[in-house]
């Protein structure tokens, strides 16, 4: 052991603002919804029910309902948008308003969660309150490169945390990278698994401002479309986890009708940023070199367990993503033909022959905008539920590299302790007692120091168990019902592609 003063705590993969022209990558993408705090009360409490995640839910009212499969976002200033299929959270999350404890009380309550089936957990019966949070408009606010998008998010709850039923604000894109770092600064240390903001897309965001014509118009109002969908997840998330829904800032993020304090640390131009810039090589440097030596096979299994999750997560990811592509492009290409085969119709004299290719074209006109859907179904929800996960896995490891830094913080008291121990024992030996008694109490410090090192290691690592098996509960059950809506919709895809095709088949022998 060296003297060498420990890398000092900075949080991770920190968001940037897009907004301010980032030349920098922000936090990784969206994490899942975490067990009700009663599980933190004792051993023998049962596990409450977890949402249930639905995804093909029919469109409603506005505060009737979260964002839907298949709804269209509304035009707000002339801004179009197109139809995208969300992977997003049940419409409405209900929650039991006294299920968490002061802040004091969960410190010292966390303990291990008995191993529950979501078999056993009754997803329906949910009591008490809830709340329901989503994005319902977006808006362009000013023109140029000064310009940005905001975004109005509608809550509807009866938490008594709230001081109103129905709020409705305004929202910018560097406001909610803002909210997660003041989750990330007041959580992370304790081990709890901060859902991470959106990822920044420069390219994305300069499109916006910079957008004239029709064409960069709907581009652009397709990427404010994805934007506000993982905009929403990211806020159900938070919502959905007992601790963080409780937090000061994110029930002033919801119902505070008022232009938020710009988020100034968010911007890796700034000087916060370029500090982060500096701790996050700090971070990676100590994440090589640093070797924590595992006395607990729990958590040496899941460390392997997550890096092997998040390889594969993310060769299915690039493969959807191909996926999508070649889906468009055969959707492009049964345009071109429909085309091709309507000029060949007006050329054919044969009348028979005519209106059959003129039919022909009709039915690949008709595949192509089902081959368009299916190509959007397969990014908004399985790829981008991919993408989520990518993202949900990375908070994993942040939260597994904080336990580390605290026993690396255990370890240095330890070390100074020991010197300060031998050096007690030479004063004493050599008779020098007019320095005992300062060292005495050096070592008294230290002793405490270390006292409150172990604790606080022993209290992330029981947090981290509570966490990281909600985590695992929720990501079975929501991979469970994504796939199957997945599977759903691709089979109705194909079935009207049939369909197009069996109203062809009397045409074709009609010809004679």
């Amino acid at each position: 052991m060296t003297d060498e003063k420990l890398p000092p705590m900075m949080a991770t993969d920190d968001p940037v603002d897009d907004e301010d022209d980032d030349i920098f990558s922000s936090t990784i993408d969206d994490l899942s919804s975490l067990r009700n705090e009663e599980l933190f009360a004792s051993l023998a409490a049962v596990p409450p029910p977890l949402t249930n995640i639905s995804l093909n839910e029919g469109s409603s009212t506005l505060l009737e309902s979260d964002v839907p499969l298949n709804n269209d976002h509304k035009e707000v200033q002339q801004m179009t948008s197109k139809n995208v299929i969300s992977n997003g959270f049940e419409a409405e999350i209900n929650l039991k308003e006294n299920d968490t404890p002061s802040a004091s009380e969960e410190i010292n309550q966390v303990e291990e969660i008995p191993n529950v089936s979501t078999n056993d957990m009754n997803f329906e019966n949910i009591e008490n309150g809830f709340i329901k949070i989503s994005i319902s408009e977006t808006t362009k606010v000013g023109e140029g490169m000064s310009s940005y998008v905001a975004y109005r998010i509608v809550t509807r709850t009866n938490m008594t945390m709230f001081k109103t039923n129905n709020m409705a604000v305004l929202r910018r894109f560097s406001d909610f990278l803002g909210l997660h770092n003041k989750l990330t600064e007041k959580y992370l240390r304790n081990g709890r698994l901060i859902p991470p903001a959106p990822q920044k897309n420069m390219l994305g965001s300069t499109r916006i401002k910079i957008s004239g014509n029709q064409s960069d118009q709907a581009t652009s109002a397709e990427f404010i479309e994805k934007r506000r969908l993982a905009l929403e997840r990211f806020l159900k998330r938070i919502a959905l986890h007992p601790i963080l829904r409780n937090d000061k800032s994110f029930c002033d993020f919801l119902e505070q009708d008022c232009e938020l304090p710009k988020a100034t640390s968010t911007s890796a131009l700034s000087g916060a940023g370029v500090m982060r810039l500096f701790n996050k090589v700090g971070e990676t440097v100590n994440k090589i070199t640093y070797k924590m030596d595992e006395n607990e096979p729990w958590f040496e299994e899941k460390e392997v367990q997550i890096e092997n999750l998040d390889l594969q997560l993310r060769n299915l990811h690039g493969a959807v993503e191909t996926l999508v592509i070649n889906r468009k492009e055969l959707a492009h290409s049964s345009g071109s033909f429909a085309k091709s085969a309507a000029v060949l119709s007006n050329c054919e004299e044969h009348t028979g022959l005519s209106r059959a290719l003129s039919q022909l074209a009709d039915v690949f006109e008709k595949v192509e905008s089902v081959r368009t859907e299916q190509a959007n179904t397969d990014f908004s929800i399985f790829c981008e539920l991919l993408k989520d996960y990518i993202g949900l896995i990375g908070a994993v490891k942040n939260v597994f590299h904080e336990r580390v830094k605290v026993y690396q913080n255990m370890q240095h008291a330890q070390m100074i302790l020991t010197k300060k121990r031998e050096q007690k024992t030479k004063l004493e030996l050599t008779g020098r007692l007019d320095k005992v008694g300062f060292v005495t109490n050096e070592v008294s410090e230290w002793e405490a120091k270390l006292s409150r090192c172990q604790d606080e290691f022993d209290q992330i690592s029981k947090t981290i168990k509570v966490e990281f098996e909600q985590f695992e509960i929720n990501r079975i059950k929501e991979f469970k019902t994504v796939i199957s809506s997945y599977l759903e919709e691709m089979i109705n895809h194909q079935t009207l592609i049939i369909k197009h095709w069996q109203a062809f088949i009397p045409e074709a022998k009609a010809i004679a």
